[in-house]
């Protein structure tokens, strides 16, 4: 359920409003839109009748039930559609926002190259993997906590701010002091002790869509999240696992206009990882674009033929350039802008 109140709700009268959802035993979830504010109501399901008497309130506008099974992250709560800041970034609204950046963070030299000429081409964000979930054992693994202070190192030198994945629920807390932004990978996208966690810090969560995870899943996934506390979510469609050999993931843009009327968390694509193969991520980047996408996750690096993780799908410095060059007039026929 939500309570919509109407609009220039005093902070005593939604103090009111929490009060009776809680003694109906319900968790309260506050959500201030740019016109009105929504109490989500979760818990367990009981009847549409046991809030209802909340409409009696003068400064209540409407009780309405949320049919789906993701409540906080339905589109009906906020149907204006979030907006997610990272760092004074904002994601989700007008503006698209490139996050660009190596798979893995593998040198000092390494790094602040990628990141010099990403923040050269226009990238908004820099990633980088200090923790790198690999399907073999005996594959890199990433520099771990020499990685993250070098990634942190070189988003502040060039001024963007840095995006990392997070694996293990006793890592937050170190990769919170160098991130400001934390990435949930595909293999974690159903660690729900992880997911738990992340909902009990404030800072960003970009959740990736598992290999094998169905949108409802995946929603789901991200109400883990919400429902903790974290309102920071942005969701990111980075390919699924089909029958096809092709390429290395069937890049599931169908996702994006649905994510969109079904969630108002803001959805950015991952063309790298969607595809495996570098010269697909160009024109998959612009159809996502089109597709109603927030944003892109690209993998760029400043030597793919010596990356030591995903150099097939790793563009060149001066490739990106020439993607971000054509991402603009793209933007503007959509109503976006870079």
């Amino acid at each position: 359920m939500i309570v919509v109140l109407k609009p220039h709700v005093t902070e005593a009268e939604l103090a009111t409003v929490i009060k009776m959802v809680e003694e109906r035993d319900y968790r309260a979830h506050v959500i201030r839109g740019v016109e009105r504010t929504v109490v989500a109501c979760v818990g367990e399901e009981r009847g549409d009748h046991q809030l209802g008497h909340l409409e009696s309130l003068t400064f209540v506008e409407r009780v309405m039930p949320v049919l789906r099974s993701f409540k906080l992250a339905a589109r009906e709560v906020r149907p204006e559609g979030s907006r997610v800041k990272v760092n004074g970034v904002e994601i989700g609204g007008k503006r698209l926002t490139v996050i660009a950046g190596p798979c893995a963070v593998e040198s000092k030299e390494q790094v602040e190259g990628a990141a010099e000429a990403v923040k050269k081409a226009g990238a908004h964000l820099l990633r980088g993997g200090a923790f790198k979930p690999r399907t073999s054992p005996y594959a890199f693994q990433g520099m771990e906590d020499e990685g993250l202070r070098l990634l942190e190192a070189a988003g502040r030198k060039v001024g963007l701010p840095v995006v990392t994945e997070i694996m293990d629920p006793h890592d937050i807390d170190l990769v919170v002091e160098h991130a400001d932004m934390l990435q949930v990978g595909a293999r974690n996208a159903q660690n729900f002790s992880l997911l738990r966690r992340l909902g009990r810090i404030k800072k960003p969560v970009l959740l990736k869509r598992g290999m094998s995870t169905k949108i409802e899943e995946f929603l789901m996934a991200a109400e883990y999240i919400l429902s903790e506390g974290n309102p920071n979510v942005i969701l990111c469609e980075r390919g699924i696992r089909t029958f096809e050999t092709a390429t290395r993931n069937t890049l599931d843009l169908n996702a994006v206009p649905l994510l969109k009327e079904w969630t108002h968390l803001p959805v950015i694509v991952d063309p790298s990882h969607g595809t495996g193969i570098w010269s697909l991520v160009t024109p998959m980047a612009l159809a996502a674009v089109a597709a109603g996408a927030d944003g892109l996750l690209i993998e760029v690096h400043p030597n793919p033929a010596a990356a030591r993780s995903d150099g097939p799908q790793q563009l060149k410095p001066e490739r990106f350039s020439e993607l971000m060059k054509s991402l603009a007039p793209l933007a503007a026929a959509v109503g976006r802008s870079l």
